[in-house]
């Protein structure tokens, strides 16, 4: 029974940790009638109700946080430990499990991780694309990238690309219909393009930087997303300017789709930065991919 409990268990904290039945059978590749069996057996053998259900969400009971917050993390323990033993091997293996936005997957991860994997066939790698702030020790992530400065403190920090410079674009087509802007206040005037904030679901206000002064512009516009290649996509259709990295924009300027307006008030962050807890550092694996995807320039 006890091991039938640990399997039983680690499905009750996918379903607790995505606070849905529908994410964690499809994080577990399992259907949603076996997730629910399973959750309904381990609370009869334990004879309590470990999840509260309604027709809109799923949230653990006073029992549920209590395995949540004393089991799980002896679980992980448990794993971290058999994962060092299998270290040992002749050959890195493991599963890292990767978050990150869509634009840096394709931009930076896949590029770097897709020439160096079919040398590790011991490693898997699953890369999720996410716009949340993720907490990658409670969501059982591997790694997740953000902005150099987003990164908490006692995480380990390697950097994956230069300091990032952000750039307002528009259409040749759309400027030969609307005057130029050359300030923040300008930018009222035009149809913007917003960002929807995955975490907080605000609206992001575009971060400007002028005579050395950082400002927040909260702009109005038809549009808004919560994905770059979509505001990307929105900004080359001309009829409405973009906030985006330069880089992604790169490309469609040097082929004459975009144009770079107000030059001196884009600012530069402090570049994309892949971070994990440093209790993942003896892993063989994760210092592989970490390798692979850093900056080398």
């Amino acid at each position: 029974m006890a091991r039938d409990n640990i399997s039983d268990i680690l499905v009750f904290l996918a379903v607790a940790r995505e606070r849905s039945f529908t994410r964690a059978a499809a994080k577990l590749g399992m259907t949603q009638s076996a997730l629910s069996h399973t959750i309904r057996a381990l609370e009869t053998r334990l004879g309590v109700r470990l999840l509260t259900r309604t027709t809109r969400s799923v949230s653990p009971t006073e029992a549920g946080e209590r395995l949540m917050q004393n089991v799980a993390p002896r679980l992980e323990e448990i794993e971290a430990e058999i994962a060092a033993v299998s270290d040992l091997g002749d050959k890195p293996a493991g599963t890292i499990r990767i978050t990150a936005i869509d634009h840096v997957i394709d931009s930076v991860l896949w590029p770097r991780l897709a020439p160096v994997l079919p040398q590790y066939p011991d490693i898997h790698v699953e890369i999720s694309s996410d716009y949340r702030m993720v907490d990658i020790a409670a969501e059982r992530y591997d790694i997740g990238v953000r902005w150099g400065d987003q990164v908490e403190k006692d995480m380990i920090a390697v950097r994956l690309t230069a300091d990032v410079r952000m750039v307002i674009v528009g259409s040749p087509a759309y400027f030969a219909r609307h005057p130029v802007p050359a300030s923040a206040q300008d930018l009222m005037q035009h149809n913007c393009i917003q960002l929807r904030l995955a975490s907080s679901g605000g609206l992001y206000a575009w971060e400007l930087q002028h005579e050395g002064r950082m400002m927040e512009t909260r702009v109005r516009g038809q549009y808004t997303f919560n994905s770059a290649y979509q505001i990307l996509n929105a900004a080359l259709s001309g009829n409405a300017i973009a906030f985006i990295p330069e880089d992604m924009a790169g490309p469609h300027m040097q082929a004459g789709r975009l144009v770079s307006v107000m030059e001196d008030w884009c600012p530069s962050f402090p570049g994309l930065h892949a971070y994990y807890p440093s209790r993942r550092n003896s892993s063989r694996a994760l210092g592989v991919v970490i390798d692979a995807i850093r900056y080398k320039g």
